[in-house]
């Protein structure tokens, strides 16, 4: 029983991997106006460090939600039908099928780390007119 147990213990180690991102030079070499690098997911969330120098235009998610928590620069959020202003720190809950869209307005790009649950995979991606 304890070889057994042993294999099953080494292979539940292997699928689970935890994992360490430093974030300071994120999209540091591109000149994208946005941005995107994903840091991890599995079937129930995914994260990603998104550097936005400009915008990040209208959109909704239909079937999973975000958090986001900005790590650098200053910008305006619309989310549902509010407007407001992000800086380093805050943290916005996203939720399911809510138009959101974000200006970056600092003297450096808007950076934040995105995290999306589910699994995040763009198909429920729907851009806003």
């Amino acid at each position: 029983m304890k070889p057994l147990l042993s294999l099953v213990f080494i292979l539940c180690m292997c699928h689970t991997k935890a994992q360490v991102f430093n974030t300071d030079t994120v999209g540091s070499q591109s000149a994208a106006e946005v941005y995107v690098r994903k840091l991890s997911g599995d079937s129930l969330s995914t994260s990603f460090c998104i550097v936005i120098r400009t915008q990040v235009k209208a959109h909704r998610h239909l079937t999973h939600s975000e958090q986001v928590v900005v790590l650098a620069g200053e910008g305006t959020m619309r989310l549902g039908d509010k407007t407001f202003t992000i800086k380093r720190g805050d943290v916005v809950f996203i939720p399911k099928n809510t138009p959101h869209a974000v200006v970056s307005t600092g003297q450096v790009p808007l950076q934040v780390i995105s995290v999306q649950a589910p699994l995040f995979d763009g198909r429920d991606r729907v851009m806003e007119k």
